[in-house]
Formats: structure tokens, C-alpha cells, sequence
């Protein structure tokens, strides 16, 4: 059980200490972001020479390149690339099956959030179900990390299923700008992954897919008759499980992770696995240290 568990709260200044930590490795690192190269295409007044253009009536005089006009006779201005500040969309997994790893997907969203906000980018959180539910309106600045925190702490689960593609759909029609996308899940949806997955890549996002499980997800100990019941839908049913039926169980959870690794390395989506017994803040250095969100 991490320590943000046992004390059953975001806001404590032990954990906020740890958030800390994985900022100061993120400025080391990454030069302060949650990717290795943010660099934009755009042109203008930044810091890294790009190219030049022909200088017009109107543009800033103090970019003319004098030892260019002394060469050639020639105005012509020095343009540079831009580092922009990104927008982080994080979607987090409030559904009913995350239940048992509502803790640490709370923990792994405070820490992306923090290290996002302490970066002057944009931040904005969405609880995830069968809708979207804005836990944190898109907002920058160190001011945001205590309602982002409070937020968190205070979110429950809630709907009846996991539509991952429906609430896709719903995020794109809240936000047009492109941005980072990071998804926050155990990504078991009864519907599946891959239509979601193909619409954000598709809509030009960054994605990065954080795989939160339960350790008991990924084996069978049942045997003999047992009755089941959904955690989402409360559907029930009768089964008799064998040591056969349990193999099978077995291999359709590592099939289905598999499946989940080639679909994001297909689509050029970053990610990292983990399970509620790994401290949050192992896995998080583990993603900064490898060149942070990036495929």
C-alpha cells in the first residue's frame, strides 16, 4: 500500500513532496516537460535560430540580421523555432471496474497533472465511464495544483459501463486544439480499445496510454462452481470453473495486453504498464527517464 493510501489523501505534504521529486527529475531530464522534444513548427521570436525571411514593412526591426544586409544588401529577418506550451488532456478511468485501482490511476494523474502545471502548460482532467466528467477545466499554473488535487481526491467511480469510443467522441467535441492526450486505465472495455485509440491518434494528439491492473486481474484462483457478477453492469452468472478454464482466462488477459501494445506501437502510442502493487512514483520515473511521453 503506498503512502498517499494509508494517510487516504493527495493534499498531504508527504505526497506533494513526492510530486516534487518528480518534477525536479522531469526539469533534469526533460528540460522541464513531459516529452523530450516539444519543439513547434511555427516561426517566430524563440530561442533556436530556424531560418530567415525576406523583412517587411511591419515586421519587428530588431530581427534584422545587420551582418547579412552589410554582406548582400539585403533585409531579411532571423526567424526561430517556437517552444510552446503544450494543452495536457488527461482522461481519467472513473469507471466501476477500476475500483480496486482507483488509488493508484488518482496518484499517476496527480503526478502528470503536477509536473504539467509546474511547467506553465495547460492541464485539463476528465473522469471517464459511459460519459466524461471534467474533474479540472483546462487551466495552467502552480494556483491549479491544489483544486486539481482536491478533485482528485474527492472523485468517485461512477456509471454502468466503460465506452471508451463514446467518450472519445465527447472529448472531441469539447476540445479542437491539438494536444497530449493521456489515458489513464486498466483499459479492459467491454467495446473495446481499438476505436478509441484510432480516433485520438487520428484527430493529430500525442497519446500516451498509462495501463493500470490488479494483480488479481491477471490470474485465475477460482475453481469449482462460482457465481460472477459484472463490478459495471451487475449482470450475474453460473460457472464452473476448472483448472482448463482458468488457463483460458489466463491467456485471453495476456492475449488482450498484447493486443493493446501492438494497437499503440501501430498507432505510434506511447506506453507503460503497470500494476497497484508498483509505487506511482516508480512508474513515473521510469516514463521520464526513457524520454517521457513519447511512443
Amino acid at each position: 500500500m503506498s503512502e498517499s493510501q494509508s494517510t487516504g489523501t493527495l493534499t498531504s505534504p508527504a505526497f506533494i513532496q513526492r510530486l516534487e521529486s518528480l518534477f525536479l527529475l522531469a526539469r533534469r531530464v526533460l528540460g522541464g516537460t513531459l516529452q523530450a522534444d516539444r519543439k513547434s513548427r511555427k516561426k517566430g521570436t524563440g530561442i533556436t535560430f530556424a531560418d530567415y525571411a525576406e523583412y517587411r514593412l511591419g515586421d519587428d526591426f530588431r530581427a534584422i540580421d545587420w551582418r547579412v544586409y552589410a554582406r548582400f544588401d539585403q533585409l531579411v529577418i532571423k526567424l526561430f523555432e517556437l517552444e510552446e506550451d503544450a494543452t495536457i488532456y488527461l482522461l481519467f478511468d472513473s469507471s466501476q471496474s477500476m475500483e480496486s485501482k482507483i488509488q493508484t490511476a488518482k496518484e499517476l494523474t496527480a503526478a502528470m497533472a503536477y509536473i504539467g502545471l509546474y511547467c506553465l502548460d495547460r492541464v485539463a482532467i476528465y473522469g471517464m465511464a459511459d460519459s466524461l466528467k471534467p474533474l479540472l477545466e483546462p487551466g495552467r499554473g502552480k494556483g491549479k495544483v491544489f483544486p486539481m488535487l482536491r478533485a482528485l481526491e474527492e472523485a468517485q467511480t461512477f456509471g454502468s459501463d466503460t465506452d471508451f469510443t463514446a467518450c472519445v467522441r465527447e472529448f472531441q467535441a469539447r476540445h479542437r486544439k491539438k494536444g497530449m492526450v493521456i489515458v489513464v486505465s486498466d483499459f479492459l472495455y467491454p467495446k473495446g480499445f481499438e476505436g478509441g485509440l484510432k480516433r485520438l491518434a487520428g484527430l493529430g494528439h500525442d497519446v500516451f496510454a498509462i495501463q493500470v491492473h490488479d494483480t488479481a486481474d491477471l490470474t485465475c484462483d477460482w475453481k469449482g462452481d462460482v457465481e460472477v457478477e459484472c463490478i459495471e453492469t451487475q449482470k450475474r452468472e453460473r460457472l464452473t470453473v476448472t483448472r482448463k478454464e482458468a488457463q483460458a482466462y489466463e491467456a485471453a488477459i495476456t492475449k488482450w495486453n498484447e493486443d493493446l501494445r501492438k494497437e499503440c506501437a501501430r498507432r505510434g502510442i506511447g506506453l507503460a504498464a503497470t500494476t497497484n502493487e508498483v509505487p506511482f512514483d516508480e512508474v513515473v520515473q521510469g516514463i521520464l527517464r526513457k524520454g517521457g511521453l513519447v511512443a
